[in-house]
């Protein structure tokens, strides 16, 4: 079961989040971070172009009024232990994790101080967010690369070790506008967890205790396989066909909620948009 209690918030985006209008999305995480007086960390571990994927943080983050905006460019793992990258995750308020290749976190941060030492910080209460790759890393067991628009197979998708930010969940981006589904459901039923979450572009999760909140322009697909009464995983050849029968699957858009314990969303007045009725006696 996934849970981040006693942790910070997670700001989980599906990629192309947008960066010139509104911003509604990076506002959020912005706000959450502690508003005008955040200091944000942009880390471009995914990114082989980090200086002009940091600098255009840069100008977004100030642009919302962020006191403080650096970036921690970690190429390599000795990267991870620069004391000024270190002592600037320490100050953060927030940090993000931009777009790319989300294996090239791993190489660079997995189980450094760095690794540790944000951490430390998400469970002091920092806001960590990320986008596209920045978002593929947030749980325990990440999705590496994968083929898009294609039925469930075993050699659908290539799994690896995440960040652990989210831990038990299995989580997917750019998830409409690929045609995602298939791959998420063979990722999720060669990991132990039994939720997965497919992001929609310029759309985003934000994680708060055990509740999660959708915000944006698209929507997040739910795969709940903890009622999963069949699946054909064992014996399988590696190019064959999954089936899996007993799964749940939730559409949720803007200002829907999800309880990661219950595994169920959140449905009052206000996400619905309309009133109960009133039940007389």
């Amino acid at each position: 079961m996934a849970s981040s209690e006693n942790r910070g918030q997670l700001v989980i985006i599906g990629g192309a989040e947008d960066k010139d209008g509104d911003c509604k999305i990076l506002r959020e995480f912005l706000r959450r971070a502690g508003g005008i007086k955040a200091r944000i960390v942009v880390m471009t571990a995914a990114t082989t172009l980090p200086g002009e994927v940091g600098d255009n943080y840069i100008r977004v983050f100030e642009r919302l009024g962020a006191e403080d905006v650096r970036v921690v460019d970690t190429q390599g793992r000795e990267d991870s232990n620069n004391s000024d990258y270190l002592e600037a995750i320490e100050q953060a308020t927030g940090v993000f994790f931009t777009g790319g290749e989300q294996a090239r976190i791993i190489s660079s941060l997995k189980d450094t101080k760095l690794d540790a030492a944000l951490h430390k910080r998400f469970s002091e209460g920092i806001v960590i967010g990320g986008t596209s790759a920045g978002a593929a890393m947030m749980p325990d067991m990440m999705i590496i690369e994968g083929d898009s628009e294609t039925n469930p197979r075993v050699d659908v998708v290539a799994m690896g070790p995440g960040m652990g930010f989210l831990p038990g969940v299995v989580i997917d981006q750019h998830f409409a506008q690929r045609g995602r589904l298939g791959r998420l459901i063979s990722a999720l039923l060669q990991q132990p967890a039994v939720l997965g979450f497919g992001i929609d572009e310029n759309t985003a999760i934000v994680v708060t205790g055990d509740e999660i909140e959708v915000i944006g322009e698209g929507a997040v697909t739910v795969i709940d396989e903890s009622e999963k009464n069949h699946d054909n995983l064992e014996g399988l050849l590696k190019d064959e066909a999954l089936a899996v029968c007993g799964v749940k699957l939730h559409i949720l858009p803007h200002k829907y909620r999800f309880n990661l314990k219950t595994r169920q969303p959140v449905l009052d007045t206000e996400t619905v948009g309309v009133e109960k009725e009133k039940v007389t006696a």
